[in-house]
């Protein structure tokens, strides 16, 4: 007797068992009859499923089971492989796909602005995870039917690519033009080897109208930031102390340092007589010959020194050494650890308060007769050395600080090539200032008794980023853009954008801390001129906004070449000397110096996302003249023209990323950009970074065509697939290869209808050619699972013989309501950025619920069934639905094995292709109230039901499963309509030989039944309505013989066909 249930649904629970075959309704239609299968223990793509017999048994049904058939093959590999994906590539239309999504109509645009990789070489693996990303996050938005806005760019200016262009012949003898022309051809063969690679890995982009930084129109649209910023007073030029690299003779930004944490100085304490006490402790006793004592990390710049500093709060002291009686002036605090280096006793004679030093001069120690003040400053700390800061403001950022307070003067003692300048003094003069010249100071200050101990120091000391080599700090003359007075505005239009990962955003705001000034001057041929004149007698530049504008007209019709090619009469013509109230040409000579790089590529959106910024009325897009006119479409609207995403390595947080905000906000009052997605680098076996200065890059051609990892040939999906084995958008660091489950991996889970979850590492790791194989394992073995797929769908047409969802199967329903599930993480993980977690959702459903679960169950409906029956029919729609949604869901990461999948799927057009067709498709009429349940409830009993039989086969079982009366009843009710039976959708779940649905065990049960008991929660209505439902099931080994042709426990004799089969066959004959 049934429970009675107030609430409306559970009425209609009550009469589930009851409903016609018409049903549907509200919850469950009527059960419909079925077969299971535990006969046949082949996966997935393990070939077909025949029985293990021989003889006549089997030669004589072999034609009666309807085996997987199809022509997608199981395994490509070598020269089959690479020619495969060249033929989809072509097939597909993968070169006209952008153009092709450009042209058709959408109510959205995602602009993903394309960071431009440096041509300075070949072809790379961090290209590839970069590139590869970007594809993945386009191919998505463009599937959802978004337009796609992605224009490819490189980075063509700059010094490595002048080194690499140049070799062994250097600049000797060169002119600017000769030099440009050299690097111009060896940055167009790296952009050619560079372009054909991405298109080789399947990058969606319109490759034949790329932007290059070296393109005129792009250097006058750069040009016209420079003079925004520039009459903003943000640009200036000035002569104060930059980083300095001798082995590239030019300045550097912040952005183009390495800082080497292992770098070894030679440190040295050095003492300055004090010449003249100051005046608030000049009355103190014993104070007589005392010397103010120094520590430096950088002994070469003390010939430039100006002043001594003193931290003003800190408490002094002037100590006695013990064993030479010597007076030493030094913090307090840093008397202990100073004895413990000299080995001796420090007596303390008098203490004060740094305020007290005011007033003091000390003599310098390499220079006679040369004096120099004690100064106070806030930046002298205590952490190391003596409290006390010899000060060269021509060779310190702080040094100048204080130099600019108090007046004192900036002279720089080193030239282009780090060596010392005759300011240095004759002794000096040529030596290289690092080496030599290091160990000619410190022996002078040995040599005049200034030298009170030398030491090793182990610090970080900043590298040039290109040739590896340190850099000086030297004051020079340069251009700078003012970027303390941005900072403010950049970190509020930072609130507005979107960080991923959100731990990158602090990275940057510290880096925009750090940074009070951007140096953007450079002293080399190969870049954009920095458009200014100087006076020939003044020195005085000439830069306004009307020499500005009359040279970017010049670059956007004849390229940058012209600063050099024309005559100065061409460049400052009468009506732009006379709109500057400047006087003749002839007065004026044209600057040598080029913009940063970092300017080159931070001014990008301005060429690439704005529209034209010249206050001249021209052609709006005339700025994208590399576009087919058809393409040149507005692309945002005029009151927001940022980007959807940026989408660069960590690196980039320091370099284009602030550059690109920088430039933006100084000229448009936002961010370019509404997302910044940072992703981590491509690092060694070893967790380092692939650089091509290393040498350890591996080369993403190897790995497509054999060279490399056991000498097997992958293919573009061998490329693809590690760029997102985990979580890519966060910071990759190094090989954890332990923490990373293998898509295809065989794991028993009874039930296997719950979600597995995945928990990667918050910061997981990727290497390169350590990944590749198992990521190549990992795609054959999803290769295997879509080819079951295609195999038993042969002869389908889901466009005419799709069964309705309400009258398909219970399990088939199910399974359409999680691909539904499925499709939705998918979905939000892609959003996110996150292709990492699409190939862990992936690995879930596929070994989960279609291996374990679903493959399992029912293989032996798909197999003996009637070709045309509605179970088969049924489970064929499902399976459709199930390819449709894991090809369209793994486009975006593998489009050439999705393109080759939906070529063998049924159910459109030959001529269609899956990139043309849009995202996945699912409904939420898959979503049925009490079918999750329903289903979820079976795999509870049969979780019991396997438990009970370890290793055994269970279509060698009947299994009774008594349940009393209530809801967990009904809808196993609703699974089996009938007492006991061999066929229905229940004994399908159980997988057993039959099953007895009962409200009490009996009690003549066989003496071998194995019992077991459980509990199901049922949860319906939201919660509304709960049951604990408990269950007791008893198995005993059936007594029923094989089938010889389905292999089922459901025959009355070995050598007679069950009545299924008997049926099938007959029918067939």
């Amino acid at each position: 007797m049934l429970l009675c249930r107030v609430s409306p649904v559970c009425r209609t629970l009550a009469r589930w068992g009851r409903r016609s075959q018409r049903g549907g309704g509200l919850l469950l239609g009527r059960a419909v009859s079925c077969s299971s299968n535990r006969c046949y223990g082949v996966s997935p793509g393990e070939g077909s499923a025949e029985p293990a017999e021989t003889g006549s048994a089997l030669s004589r049904y072999r034609d009666t089971v309807l085996l997987p058939r199809t022509e997608f093959p199981m395994k490509l590999t070598g020269q089959k492989l690479l020619d495969r994906e060249l033929q989809i590539q072509q097939d597909c239309g993968f070169a006209e796909l952008y153009s092709w999504q450009r042209e058709r109509k959408a109510k959205k645009e995602f602009c993903l602005h394309d960071g431009p990789p440096y041509a300075n070489g070949d072809p790379h693996v961090g290209h590839a995870l970069n590139k590869i990303l970007k594809d993945i996050r386009n191919r998505f938005e463009m599937l959802r039917g978004r337009q796609v806005h992605y224009v490819p760019g490189w980075d063509c200016h700059g010094l490595p690519i002048e080194l690499k262009a140049l070799g062994e012949l250097g600049t000797s003898g060169l002119s600017a033009l000769q030099i440009r022309q050299k690097a111009r051809e060896f940055a167009e063969g790296a952009i050619a080897r560079q372009k054909a690679a991405f298109q080789r890995w399947g990058v969606m982009a319109d490759w034949d109208q790329c932007y290059y930084t070296f393109d005129g129109a792009y250097e006058a649209a750069q040009l016209n930031v420079f003079q925004e910023m520039h009459s903003k007073g943000l640009v200036y030029q000035d002569y104060k102390p930059v980083f300095w690299s001798p082995s590239s003779r030019t300045a550097l930004a912040e952005a183009e340092l390495e800082y080497n944490p292992e770098h070894v100085s030679r440190a040295v304490y050095a003492t300055f007589p004090l010449a003249t006490l100051p005046p608030k402790i000049a009355s103190g006793e014993g104070l007589e010959n005392v010397f103010v004592l120094v520590w430096t990390t950088q002994p070469w710049t003390i010939p430039a020194n100006q002043a001594v500093c003193y931290m003003p709060n800190a408490q002094y002291s002037v100590v006695k050494r013990a064993d030479t009686s010597q007076l030493l002036l030094l913090a307090t605090e840093c008397t202990a650890s100073l004895a413990a280096l000299l080995g001796t006793e420090l007596q303390t004679v008098a203490t004060f308060t740094g305020s007290q030093l005011e007033g003091g001069i000390c003599k310098h120690p390499t220079i006679p007769d040369k004096q120099v003040p004690l100064l106070p400053a806030n930046h002298v700390t205590m952490g190391k050395g003596t409290g006390l800061v010899h000060t060269a403001p021509a060779h310190g950022m702080d040094d100048y600080s204080v130099a600019s307070q108090f007046k004192l003067p900036v002279e720089c003692i080193v030239d282009e090539d780090g060596r010392f300048t005759e300011l240095a003094g004759p002794e000096l003069q040529n030596l290289p200032v690092i080496t030599e010249g290091t160990d000619k100071v410190i022996a002078s200050l040995k040599d005049g008794g200034a030298l009170v101990l030398e030491e090793q120091c182990v610090h970080s000391y900043p590298y040039d980023w290109r040739t590896k080599q340190p850099v000086v700090i030297r004051a020079s003359k340069q251009w700078f853009i003012n970027t303390a007075s941005l900072k403010d505005k950049a970190k509020e239009a930072l609130q507005k954008v979107r960080v991923l990962p959100e731990s990158a955003r602090g990275s940057l705001l510290a880096m925009l801390d750090r940074r009070t000034y951007w140096c953007i001057s450079r002293q080399r041929s190969w870049g954009v001129p920095i458009p200014v004149f100087y006076h020939k007698e003044t020195g005085e530049p000439l830069i306004n906004k009307y020499t500005v504008s009359h040279i970017a007209k010049l670059f956007k019709e004849k390229g940058s070449d012209c600063w050099w090619e024309l005559p100065i009469e061409a460049l400052l013509p009468p009506e732009v000397l006379k709109k500057s109230k400047a006087g003749p040409v002839s007065e004026y000579v044209r600057g040598d110096d080029v913009l940063d790089i970092w300017f080159d590529s931070g001014a990008s959106w301005a060429a690439v996302l704005e529209e034209e910024m010249e206050e001249e009325s021209e052609e709006p897009e005339s700025r994208l003249r590399w576009l087919p006119r058809s393409l040149r479409k507005p692309l945002v609207t005029e009151s927001d023209s940022r980007a959807d995403a940026y989408v660069e390595g960590k690196d980039q947080l320091g370099g284009w990323f602030q550059s690109s905000l920088l430039t933006s906000v100084a000229v448009r009052n936002k961010a370019p950009y509404k997302s910044l997605v940072v992703h981590g680098f491509a690092v060694s076996e070893k967790g380092e970074k692939m650089s091509k200065s290393l040498g350890n890059v591996v080369d993403p051609d190897e790995v497509i065509n054999g060279k490399e990892v056991r000498q097997q040939q992958l293919g573009v999906r061998g490329r693809r697939a590690p760029v997102v084995g985990r979580g890519v958008q966060h910071l990759l660091r190094g090989p954890d290869r332990a923490q990373r489950p293998q898509l295809g991996q065989r794991q028993h889970q009874q039930g296997g209808c719950r979600e597995a979850r995945i928990v990667s590492k918050p910061f997981p790791r990727l290497v390169s050619a350590f990944l590749i194989s198992p990521r190549a394992d990992s795609i054959f073995q999803l290769r295997n699972t879509l080819r079951f797929l295609l195999g038993n769908l042969d002869g389908f047409d889901p466009r005419v013989q799709a069964v309705d969802p309400k009258q398909m199967y219970y399990i088939d329903q199910y399974m359409l309501h999680l691909v539904r599930e499925y499709s939705m993480k998918v979905t939000d993980a892609y959003s996110e950025f996150d292709a990492g977690r699409v190939i862990r959702i992936l690995q879930a459903f596929v070994n989960r619920d279609l291996s374990s679960f679903y493959f399992s169950i029912i293989k032996d409906r798909l197999y003996c069934s009637p070709e045309d029956s509605l179970g088969r029919r049924s489970c064929q729609t499902a399976l459709e639905e199930i390819l449709d949604g894991v090809t369209r869901s793994v486009a975006p990461i593998l489009p050439h094995l999705a393109e080759e999948v939906y070529l063998h799927a049924p159910g459109h057009d030959k001529a269609e292709t899956l990139f043309k067709s849009g995202w996945i498709k699912s409904s939420s009429v898959w979503r049925r109230p009490g079918l999750e349940e329903a289903v979820e409830g079976a795999c509870a009993i049969r979780d019991s039901f396997l438990s009970s039989i370890p290793g055994k086969n269970a279509s060698q079982y009947d299994l009774t499963v008594a349940i009393e009366p209530g809801l967990l009843f009904e809808l196993m009710e609703s699974l089996q309509e009938e007492p006991t039976s061999t066929s229905s959708q229940l004994t399908e779940l159980m997988m057993a030989a039959r099953v007895t649905l009962t409200s009490t065990l009996p009690r003549d049960l066989h003496p071998d039944a194995l019992l077991s008991h459980g509990t199901f929660l049922i949860n319906l209505e939201g919660g509304v309505i709960r049951e604990d439902s408990p269950y007791s099931i008893a198995v005993t080994p059936t007594s029923a013989a094989r089938c010889p042709r389905c292999r089922r426990y459901t025959s009355e004799s070995a050598d007679c066909l069950c009545p299924r089969c008997q049926a099938v066959v007959s029918h067939a004959g």
